[in-house]
């Protein structure tokens, strides 16, 4: 079977069928969240201080929930209304909305700590139309710009992608490159049919000629589940190293949550009281 991003474009591929199929698929899941955990490890955020990050094609929320886990603030975006639809019903504490990567972004220059994006860039290497602008590199250009002057100095942004060949790992870094960003690809388990992960960790400020920052190595295997095995490790160690999210939810946890539901329009919220988040008594 052909990968998706050559049957149809996003916004159509995933429509409410295909977006549910994939967000129910556990093994979906269990890959999703492996990734946004190497995607974290790669981005090598400051640990005990809050991040903002940029969740770059978030679909349905599963690369969120992880971010939610390790107690970062988030804003994710996706082309595909109905896979933002899905992510609505799981209620994702992330903000989000609809845009077109390739178009670029609006937002004000070093708003985000950090992005990561989870299998997405292979979509702007497909031209839906035979206008100029729908070209690969002239999106591909509009996409690292716009995302360079939003991340601060110094930080980065990752990518898990799947290219079909090294030609198009070189378009996509040398357009990077032309936007501002150092950094470059990071293969992990390259011998391995099954476990091998194309990541582009790109860095703002320290990066390319500077030497500040160095790109980070690949994890070396053969087997998927020596992979998983290490990978679970290495999760454990991030965990403990970087996680920040208490697994009580405390008052002030509670009132955030409620606030964004209001944002949302989400109609029977709960009034806020002095009982809110209020430890209640053993039952027996």
């Amino acid at each position: 079977m052909s990968r998706p991003e050559l049957q149809a474009p996003p916004e159509i591929y995933y429509g409410d069928i295909e977006a549910t199929k994939y967000t129910n698929n556990t093994r979906v899941q269990q890959i999703q969240a492996d990734m946004t955990y190497r995607a974290l490890e790669l981005l090598n955020l400051p640990p005990d201080q809050p991040s903002f990050l940029l969740d770059i094609g978030c679909g349905s929320g599963l690369s969120g929930e992880i971010l939610d886990e390790e107690g970062y603030h988030w804003v994710g975006c996706d082309i595909a209304p109905s896979m933002l639809e899905v992510a609505l019903e799981r209620e994702v504490e992330g903000d989000l909305f609809l845009q077109d990567i390739g178009q670029g972004f609006g937002f004000r220059p070093g708003s985000f700590d950090g992005a990561i994006s989870i299998s997405v860039l292979q979509w702007l290497l497909n031209a839906e139309t035979s206008h100029p602008t729908s070209s690969p590199p002239h999106r591909l250009t509009r996409f690292f710009t716009t995302l360079h002057a939003a991340l601060k100095n110094p930080s980065r942004a990752v990518f898990q992608f799947y290219p079909t060949s090294d030609d198009q790992i070189q378009l996509i870094t040398s357009i990077a490159q032309k936007a501002g960003f150092g950094g470059g690809v990071v293969v992990d388990f390259p011998n391995s049919k099954k476990a091998r992960k194309v990541f582009l960790c790109l860095f703002v400020g320290g990066g390319g000629g500077g030497g500040g920052q160095q790109v980070p190595k690949g994890l070396e295997g053969e087997e998927e589940e020596e992979g998983r095995a290490l990978f679970e490790k290495r999760r454990e160690r991030f965990r403990s190293k970087g996680g920040k999210r208490k697994g009580i939810k405390d008052k002030d946890w509670i009132l955030r949550k409620k606030e964004l539901y209001r944002k949302r329009g989400k109609e029977g919220v709960p009034r806020d009281s002095k009982f809110t988040g209020r430890k209640r008594k053993a039952v027996f």
